[in-house]
């Protein structure tokens, strides 16, 4: 017979007043455990983008036609609204899961020992962009699809890739000041591949909000702009891209840099090179849904490929442990 350990009033009432700090006090997580729970809210975050992609696709952007409930007198979808209402039903429902992929990230880091506070808040900070973009998404109901409102939650989704990146990547690594393992220049080199980057997705959306698939088989508005042009915009910056990427990779064979970096530089060619393929066959072939959403697929790939460039740029190792009467004595020379 297995015992039951005795709540007390006490217990019960600190977990009522902080639940995270009640956990924390009964559970440490291993490290592997903590990188699963944050590779789990990154690819949660990736999901609910292309599985949005899909809504968007398939024509059931208003198969919810209001927000938070999906009609006027139901939470839920209705056999009435057809495939269109369990498409989009479908993708508020996965919101929710993302919310429990997000919290379980933030219930391991908290619980980690030694507790770390930059990865607790880098959770709380996937918490509060996922809360935003919810109320986003409702606002783009309400407005009926309106491009630009699409194009923001979009590029807010992307905001919460990086986030979940860069929790990922904080999990495996220490708390001592980052190191770097190139040089200023190759840094800064570095730098300008992710504001391009950034600028590729951001004209990306307005492709997508000038191009035919409107989210919805009714008339929806669209960006008042030459999708022909814009397209090719979207071209060049995506050539500039593969180009800043390659000559990086020259570049850090150059100054011998260590294989972590040219390891993420190699995968961001190979990446981008797909994506590449991916965008002209669908130019080509007048945007067929299946490859418009692996296209979708794809630009998230690309963005954490370059988050992954940019951050195997240093290194973190762990904090020396302190001995005992090491700050004191510390504290003595400096005095």
């Amino acid at each position: 017979m297995v015992a039951v350990p005795n709540v007390t009033r006490a217990d019960t009432a600190q977990a009522v007043r902080n639940p995270l700090a009640f956990i924390a006090a009964r559970w440490t997580p291993s490290p592997r455990t903590v990188r699963r729970a944050a590779l789990a809210a990154l690819l949660a975050a990736v999901l609910i983008v292309v599985t949005g992609g899909a809504v968007r696709l398939t024509g059931s952007g208003l198969g919810c036609p209001t927000w938070p409930k999906c009609t006027d007198d139901s939470l839920t979808t209705t056999s009435a609204m057809g495939v269109h209402g369990v498409i989009e039903f479908g993708n508020r429902m996965l919101t929710y899961v993302l919310c429990a992929a997000v919290g379980w990230a933030i219930v391991a880091a908290r619980s980690q020992k030694p507790y770390r506070r930059s990865l607790t808040r880098l959770g709380w900070a996937q918490f509060w962009v996922v809360m935003g973009n919810a109320v986003l998404g409702g606002v783009v109901v309400l407005v009926g699809l309106n491009p630009y409102t699409v194009a923001a939650h979009f590029l807010l989704s992307t905001a919460l890739i990086a986030v979940a990146a860069v929790m990922w990547q904080r999990t495996r690594e220490g708390d001592a000041p980052p190191r770097p393992l190139v040089g200023k220049p190759v840094a800064q080199m570095v730098w300008i591949l992710v504001a391009v980057t950034v600028l590729l997705i951001a004209v990306g959306t307005v492709v997508t909000g000038a191009g035919p698939h409107a989210g919805d088989s009714s008339e929806v508005e669209r960006i008042p702009l030459d999708w022909e042009d814009i397209t090719k915009l979207h071209a060049v910056l995506a050539w500039i891209v593969v180009t800043l990427t390659f000559a990086l990779w020259f570049v850090l064979k150059a100054v011998d840099a260590p294989k972590g970096p040219l390891r993420r530089t190699r995968d961001l060619f190979l990446v981008l090179v797909g994506q590449g393929a991916v965008g002209y066959v669908q130019y080509f072939t007048d945007l067929p849904e299946v490859l418009v959403g692996v296209h979708m697929f794809g630009s998230c790939l690309v963005w954490i490929a370059t988050l992954r460039v940019l951050l195997s740029l240093r290194e973190r190792p762990d904090a020396a442990p302190e001995l005992p009467g090491q700050s004191t004595e510390s504290a003595l020379s400096r005095a």
